[in-house]
């Protein structure tokens, strides 16, 4: 077993790894969360500059954050910088995607990019998006082709499993450990936490921020998964706090379509009334929607026949 470590990506990274480089750490991965983040190529070849034996990488690449031909080139980059020591790890979005208000992409998607990918770092000429394209870096902009590094998978489901068994090198995991990561010669397994000192009581200030990150993810998961958030500490509380958060947007985003589907209607008093009653009984109570969306279907066909 390696021991490495994982780092919010910050203008400091390169310290951090610095650091961990000297405590014998075997690799650092960088996160790949732009929203909040300074660029983690950016700050993965300042890392490069300051270390000489530490692995380095990226943990986890969002494919829809950049091109393939960027995510290559900046592969090659890093890799002329620190050479042997460069992996890369690819997800499908769970923060880098969820903090900018878009689901995590399809994994036809991400299998199709990383074929993409691959193929521009072996020197390869690929298709992405209906046109031809090749790396065309001289001597002296980037490691030469082909640059072979191991790419980790970030799976959790049996699409994932799939996508990894054919084109990764290993897998990235958080969370929770798959059956499936038995199959695989090489899992990283990202855990939390910090190591008590003698009689330190475990809800201390420092514990609390050092724990406490890893433990919020934890909420973050179980909400974002569907896994149950009554088995963690305070997790029905802490859901009715995100709920209640979210209630304004989902109010709004009601009225709004109602509004769109009055307007959409015959201008009839009684059809608008009709989808303007059944947008307020939506919002106000617990009634499915689909059931109101029949009804008011039933009602607007009776009234034109």
């Amino acid at each position: 077993m390696e021991i490495s470590c994982a780092f919010p990506t910050t203008l400091e990274s390169h310290e951090h790894i610095a650091l961990a480089e000297e405590l014998g750490y075997q690799r650092a991965w960088l996160y790949d969360t732009p929203q909040q983040s300074p660029d983690v190529w950016m700050m993965l070849a300042l890392a490069a500059e300051r270390t000489e034996r530490i692995g380095l990488g990226p943990g986890v690449l969002v494919p829809s954050l950049r091109h393939p031909m960027v995510n290559a080139a900046a592969t090659a980059s890093l890799v002329a910088l620190a050479p042997d020591r460069v992996v890369v790890a690819f997800g499908t979005g769970f923060t880098g995607r969820r903090a900018m208000g878009y689901r995590a992409i399809p994994w036809a998607f991400m299998d199709r990019y990383i074929r993409a990918y691959r193929g521009l770092l072996r020197g390869e000429t690929v298709e992405w998006e209906g046109a031809r394209m090749r790396m065309l870096h001289p001597s002296g902009h980037a490691a030469p082709r082909p640059v072979e590094v191991p790419i980790s998978i970030a799976a959790l489901g049996p699409k994932g499993a799939a996508v990894a068994r054919e084109l990764g090198d290993g897998l990235y995991i958080t969370l929770a450990l798959p059956e499936f990561a038995k199959e695989f010669p090489w899992v990283s397994y990202l855990f939390w936490g910090t190591v008590l000192e003698d009689d330190e009581d475990p809800s201390s200030e420092r514990v609390r921020a050092a724990g406490g990150p890893g433990l919020a993810l934890a909420y973050h998961g179980a909400y974002e998964f569907g896994s149950p958030l009554d088995d963690l500490p305070g997790g029905t509380e802490w859901r009715a706090v995100v709920e209640r958060a979210l209630a304004p947007v989902g109010i709004g985003m009601t009225f709004a379509t109602g509004l769109s589907l009055a307007r959409g209607t015959e201008h009839e008093i009684l059809s608008w009334s009709i989808t303007s009653a059944a947008t307020l009984i939506f919002a106000f109570t617990e009634i499915h929607p689909i059931l109101l969306l029949v009804t008011g279907a039933a009602l607007l066909l009776t009234m034109g026949s």
